[in-house]
């Protein structure tokens, strides 16, 4: 099911996937904590508009979650027409009937209230959430933010389902108090992560180990430090928990969060090198633009033209070039292309994150009079007519395929393919520094002291880590479940994919940040009065003052090198701090 990567690209994708995906047999890396610096500010979810940025809030920052009184209310209705829907005689797929190849096996008749029923689903419940705890492959997830991320997709995504109050619940407080579930990394075939899911039950009931405030210990150890009890589930709320994305999607907003910043990094880094090569702007201008008036192409050159205003560029210069390696030119327009592959992932994620992708669908007060199929003898068969337990409510139940993972998971694709041509450019025109056919003086000729040459080996390793990832990954299917559940969207492996792109690429451009802030030193040595624009001049000074200007004749060894400061700068900087500019032509979330 893995797409075919290059040796050398083996070894990175094994050191980024140590936290979620090490190879069989290997043993769990290290356990890598969130820092709650957020841990102050609290997240209303409502179900409908939970963003990327806020699931990082939540994840990596610690952020406070709380359902908003509608979306509270809404998994309480649908709470209700579900044990209503069984006091009908409703057939409901994972209720009162089995699931997957057990789909016709009645598990139960009648009012699930009554103390034979009653007592039936809490023993079958607590059992399948004890059972929880053993299911699933490893290593384990070894990083706090990839467990929170979807704890908390879940947690807003559930409130379009049935929940018991008690589950819906817990979500909010394994968030709230910091006991992040030991979840499994594998297990799941991209299509309804199960197997993650399950392991987030065990702890609620105090089965099997968790983290508390980062400290490992017995899940049951874990809620009475937090002063809470195990929950009782009831009613579906095994399937409810777990018929869910919630690993992948939480993954996917993560990446969307980096990726953003990754590009707006690109953004910056490539206007310093213009000026580093003393470039001719002319492919960024009003003429070019208007030759094709595309959204995103327009408006990543005029975000770079802005980042450049004010510089020597736009002033006269005999020895500037007529025109750049294409490189160079087409900077921007692979950079815009990304963006906009960018934005469709970011609304793919969007999606995905507030709307249901569980199996089945319930829904509270639709009527057989508001679509013609709805009032059909086949879906009448499906519809409560509302009782007592759903307060009088009516609605429909449902089956359907609502977690089979698209659009997201061919967005996650298709932004890698749009990063990876991106970066390509990035790695060529680094190497063109070395050029004195388009730099037109040799660095040491300006700088004696100062490096004695830029690019080399990195770019071009790190290039082919990222372009072995560009492949996609096949699509596939496995009749499993006694051939029931036939289709794998793969999800996991692609949004690792997504993960380890953008984590390359940050490495990339770093290479990219060390080569254009030398030759910016380079043209102010030449001439000392040169300004670069507010972009550029900003990010220089800033980075100048953690990776000063390397000195060739230094004997001293240093104790990091400058390449790992400066990944190291563009993973823990805000790229906002140095240009912000204007938002992209969609309105997007941070």
């Amino acid at each position: 099911m893995h797409a075919t990567l290059k040796p050398a690209a083996l070894l990175a994708l094994a050191a980024l996937l140590a936290g979620a995906m090490p190879p069989v047999g290997a043993s769990s890396p290290a356990y890598t904590p969130i820092a709650p610096t957020m841990a102050g500010h609290t997240i209303t979810l409502t179900g409908e508009q939970l963003t990327p940025g806020e699931v990082v809030e939540v994840a990596r920052y610690g952020a406070k979650v709380a359902l908003s009184p509608e979306a509270r209310a809404r998994a309480s209705d649908n709470y209700g027409l579900l044990l209503e829907a069984a006091a009908e005689g409703v057939a409901v797929y994972g209720f009162n009937r089995g699931a997957g190849d057990q789909r016709e096996t009645v598990t139960f008749s009648g009012d699930p209230t009554t103390p034979e029923n009653r007592t039936y689903l809490s023993r079958s419940q607590l059992r399948a959430f004890r059972h929880g705890a053993v299911v699933g492959l490893g290593p384990e997830v070894s990083q706090e933010e990839i467990v929170r991320a979807m704890l908390v997709v879940r947690a807003n995504a559930m409130t379009h389902n049935a929940p018991s109050p008690q589950l819906a619940q817990m979500l909010l407080d394994l968030l709230n108090q910091r006991i992040t579930p030991v979840v499994q990394s594998r297990g799941t075939l991209g299509e309804g992560d199960l197997a993650q899911l399950s392991n987030l039950g065990a702890a609620m009931v105090g089965a099997g180990e968790a983290y508390f405030r980062g400290v490992r210990m017995p899940a049951a150890k874990a809620l009475a430090q937090a002063g809470l009890k195990p929950i009782q589930p009831f009613g579906a709320d095994d399937n409810a928990l777990t018929s869910s994305d919630a690993y992948a999607t939480g993954q996917a907003a993560l990446v969307v969060n980096d990726a953003r910043r990754a590009l707006e990094w690109a953004d910056l880094i490539y206007a310093m090198d213009l000026d580093g090569m003393n470039s001719s702007i002319t492919p960024l201008s009003l003429v070019v633009q208007r030759d094709r008036p595309g959204a995103w192409l327009n408006w990543d050159a005029a975000r770079v033209l802005d980042m450049l205003k004010g510089s020597y560029l736009f002033d006269a210069d005999p020895t500037r070039i007529i025109q750049d390696p294409e490189s160079l030119r087409a900077s921007s327009i692979r950079q815009a292309a990304a963006w906009e592959e960018w934005s469709a992932l970011n609304e793919a994620v969007l999606f995905q994150a507030n709307s249901s992708d569980h199996n089945p669908a319930v829904h509270v007060g639709i009527s057989p009079g508001d679509s013609w199929e709805l009032a059909s003898a086949q879906l009448m068969r499906f519809y409560v007519k509302g009782g007592p337990l759903s307060h009088g409510q009516h609605g429909y139940i449902v089956s359907n395929a609502n977690w089979d993972p698209y659009p997201m998971a061919n967005k996650l694709e298709n932004f890698v393919i749009a990063l990876a041509n991106m970066d390509i450019a990035v790695m060529l025109r680094i190497d063109r520094f070395s050029n004195p056919f388009f730099t037109v003086v040799k660095l040491s000729e300006v700088l004696p002291n100062g490096p004695q040459w830029t690019g080399g080996y990195y770019p071009v390793a790190l290039q082919q880590e990222i372009q072995s990832l560009t492949n996609p990954v096949a699509p596939f299917g496995a009749a499993i479940v006694s051939t029931v559940e036939d289709l794998q969207a793969q999800t996991l492996i692609k949004v690792l994919h997504a993960r380890q792109a953008v984590d390359t690429t940050l490495d990339l451009l770093a290479q990219d940040l060390l080569t254009g802030s030398v030759w910016m030193d380079a043209r102010r040595a030449q001439n000392p009065q040169r300004n670069f624009g507010p972009g550029p001049t900003a990010l220089w000074g800033g980075f100048r003052k953690v990776v000063p200007l390397p000195n060739a004749k230094a004997t001293a060894i240093p104790a990091e090198s400058n390449d790992a400061k400066a990944a190291a700068f563009l993973r823990t900087t805000d790229p906002a701090a140095y240009y912000s500019g204007a938002p992209p032509p969609r309105t997007a979330s941070r």
